[in-house]
């Protein structure tokens, strides 16, 4: 499923029921693979003090709630969504940053604290259509991302990995709706992915396959995890 939402029932109750039928079912028929719910992210009524994270009121009025759903018996991860220029303002803005941080670090922190889970920012990216779009907001944005992920990572937290929304193929222009990057026609990010990729996987070689999400030993040299040259 892929951002479930019950416009109709509000309080979540609906769509609470509807996760707990589908993933006892889908973990009855397969229980050897991860599930997740694919939700954007929105707090809900369960959690009146986080809903000041929500990006507008609006989406406390969707029948999602991030908390309750993701305590569902056999939900593996959690999943958000990103996407500033459709929740928070259309115009590309210099809010649009601030949000994502405390958007990341409010659901990592849940992720750790409420749900004992690793949560994967599924999707995130930004329309080369909206209103004063420039590419270097949208290298910022990613890098921005990237950092709060391996930030979490670095010190054993819940932040576990981000997908960026989205990578095409070469000749399919034709199909951008305005999110679509061609790597090899946008060598910035191309840089920026292949350097998160690297430390990452760097950081990750150093861990034992025993490890945690709750490890805290993790170390990396701080050259490994911030210089752009590596």
């Amino acid at each position: 499923m892929n951002e479930p939402r019950c416009n109709s029932d509000p309080t979540g109750d609906t769509l609470q029921d509807w996760i707990q039928e589908m993933a006892f079912h889908v973990k009855k028929i397969d229980p050897k693979h991860l599930v997740e719910i694919g939700l954007e992210g929105f707090y809900g009524p369960s959690t009146p003090q986080r809903l000041q994270f929500n990006p507008n009121t609006y989406a406390q009025q969707v029948g999602t709630d991030f908390i309750r759903n993701h305590q569902v018996l056999g939900v593996d991860f959690a999943s958000v969504h990103m996407y500033a220029d459709s929740w928070v303002s259309p115009q590309i803005a210099d809010t649009h940053i601030p949000f994502v941080i405390s958007w990341m670090e409010a659901h990592i922190e849940d992720a750790e604290k409420y749900l004992g889970m690793p949560v994967v920012f599924t999707e995130f990216g930004v329309s080369s259509k909206d209103p004063g779009y420039n590419s270097s907001y949208r290298d910022t944005l990613i890098s921005t991302v990237y950092s709060s992920i391996l930030n979490s990572t670095k010190k054993g937290g819940s932040g576990a990995g981000c997908l960026l929304w989205q990578v095409f193929p070469e000749d399919t222009d034709n199909m951008d709706d305005g999110y679509a990057i061609v790597l090899s026609k946008s060598p910035t990010i191309s840089s920026i992915v292949s350097i998160h990729s690297y430390r990452l996987n760097l950081f990750n070689s150093l861990c034992s396959t025993k490890c945690n999400w709750s490890c805290k030993k993790k170390k990396m040299l701080e050259k490994i995890l911030y210089h752009d040259e590596l």
